[in-house]
């Protein structure tokens, strides 16, 4: 009754006029963005988180919460009907783009659809239910237990890298880690890493460094393939029968499971919860046999693992105060610029923004559902913007972004270098996403550390002698092992160590 309580809460405040308007004009931009080749969530939410200075706190946080949610709706929906995936709708590609070539594009798109608003709904849930609790126990947590939490995501991280391996992953989160250290020391008061240059002094903002890696770098890298996307042309027909139904029901139930508990992991996220749904179906469904010939099951799983996904993954940032992925960054400095601070405390010090975000993600749920499957086709006609309008217009966009945060045109140079950086990373595969995260995590790690080991006095068995610590350290041993055994045994049998995302891909494929 409490949990409930409190929902009713959150509902009347996100059911305001204001706040109501920004999560469908939060959902709306989502799918749109979604549709677009060469610019995610990520970079949007990049170039809007200037502009939401001037917005409410609420209104402005849950525009850009239905940004993110809103386009993994609309990364199926090119998935699709195009076969044009982003990193978080890759399997969609498999199964939903065989039903558009027998002429059941609007049967798949439907499939989405209601898949996703019940991974939405299940996983809005679980938000209102585990927050809460984890929150009561992050106060428990002390900066040696959050040295061990921070160190957990950066061992994740590189295990859920997604082109380069085990290896590069870890490598990349490093590097961001020293990025993050760019600027003035926060115990000393000395700048460090700066070489000479006084747009330095308060480090890389969080802006550039996406705006630059994942904006700039994937539309030159789109520019460099000289592909040319057209829209759909199909017939589009949403008519679905009881035995449809029924298809979809148990996947979209299995999808949502999966895509909450993955969402919960850091590092994890929708790029990874597809291939978990998608491979347990594969194995339970009872059509199992259809998929990866265009079965409904594997467009229903992995859409409401998406959905899912997407939404549990802000339980870390709001109950521990910690990113598990470079979106989840980005709303938090969303949180910060507006003078709050997620995690524990949040809950008691500003409730009203907590429980009206919950509240505004089954709204925004709802609007996602009648927005996109009866005007499907006609958001559709968004491809028809030529490549010669839109990305000049995305790079604008992109330097507005930069040098709105401090009104500083070295900004905009930063994310140009940047840019260079996330294209040159992308030729050589390798991921950007584990940098991004050490960026945000790098800075954390160091600043509980130096807090750890003062009131410790320098000890290092602070880190053993705390049992959250320990246990987590624990873990962390044990999924280091694990990793290394599994690299031994490919190599005992004499084939090639391959990257998380192939081994991922590899399973979804059999």
């Amino acid at each position: 009754m409490h949990i409930l309580h409190n929902v009713l809460f959150g509902f009347g405040h996100a059911v305001t006029w204001t706040n109501l308007s920004y999560c469908a004009i939060g959902c709306t931009i989502g799918t749109l963005i979604g549709l677009l080749p060469g610019l995610g969530p990520l970079a949007t939410i990049s170039l809007l988180l200037p502009l939401t200075y001037s917005l409410p706190a609420d209104a402005g946080i849950i525009m850009l919460a239905g940004i993110y949610y809103g386009a993994q709706y609309g990364e199926n929906v090119s998935a699709i009907t195009m076969k044009i995936p982003h990193a978080s709708s890759i399997v969609a590609c498999i199964d939903g783009y065989a039903m558009t070539l027998k002429g059941k594009a609007g049967l798949a798109l439907l499939t989405a659809g209601v898949s996703s608003f019940i991974g939405g709904t299940i996983a809005t849930i679980v938000i209102a239910t585990l927050a809460p609790w984890l929150a009561q126990i992050a106060f428990m947590f002390s900066p040696a237990d959050y040295c061990a939490l921070i160190l957990l995501g950066f061992a994740s991280v590189s295990y859920v890298s997604s082109s380069g391996g085990i290896v590069a992953g870890f490598a990349m989160a490093l590097v961001g880690a020293l990025l993050g250290s760019i600027g003035t020391d926060f115990a000393t008061g000395v700048t460090r890493f700066t070489f000479g240059h006084l747009s330095l002094v308060d480090g890389v903002t969080l802006v550039s460094l996406a705006l630059g890696c994942f904006g700039i770098s994937e539309i030159t890298r789109n520019l460099d393939r000289d592909n040319t996307f057209t829209p759909f042309s199909g017939k589009i027909d949403m008519r679905v029968n009881k035995q449809d139904m029924k298809r979809i029901l148990p996947s979209s139930l299995r999808g949502s499971a999966i895509g909450s508990a993955l969402g919960l992991l850091p590092g994890g996220g929708p790029a990874i919860s597809q291939f978990g749904a998608y491979a347990v179906e594969k194995k339970v469904s009872k059509y199992r046999r259809e998929i990866g010939d265009g079965a409904i099951e594997g467009v229903a799983g992995q859409a409401a693992a998406n959905e899912a996904a997407s939404r549990t993954s802000f339980i870390p940032l709001l109950s521990v105060g910690i990113p598990e992925n470079p979106t989840m960054a980005l709303m938090m400095s969303a949180f910060i610029m507006k003078g709050i601070q997620p995690g524990p405390v949040m809950l008691t010090q500003h409730p009203h923004t907590f429980w009206g975000l919950v509240a505004s993600m089954w709204i925004g749920n709802c609007f996602l559902l009648f927005l996109n499957v009866p005007l499907v086709k006609q958001l559709l006609s968004v491809l028809r913007v030529p490549y010669a309008v839109l990305f000049p217009a995305i790079l604008l966009f992109c330097c507005i972004g930069a040098f709105s945060v401090h009104s500083n045109v070295d900004d905009i140079y930063v994310m140009a270098g940047f840019g260079l950086l996330g294209y040159a990373c992308k030729c050589l595969q390798l991921d950007v996403p584990p940098l991004m995260l050490g960026f945000i995590l790098g800075p954390m790690l160091e600043e509980n550390f130096r807090r750890a080991t003062t009131l410790s006095h320098g000890s290092f068995m602070v880190f053993v002698e705390r049992p959250i610590s320990a246990a987590l350290l624990g873990i962390i041993a044990l999924l280091l092992c694990w990793n290394f055994l599994r690299f031994m045994r490919r190599v005992q049998h004499g084939r090639k160590p391959t990257s998380a995302a192939s081994h991922r891909e590899e399973s979804a494929a059999n």
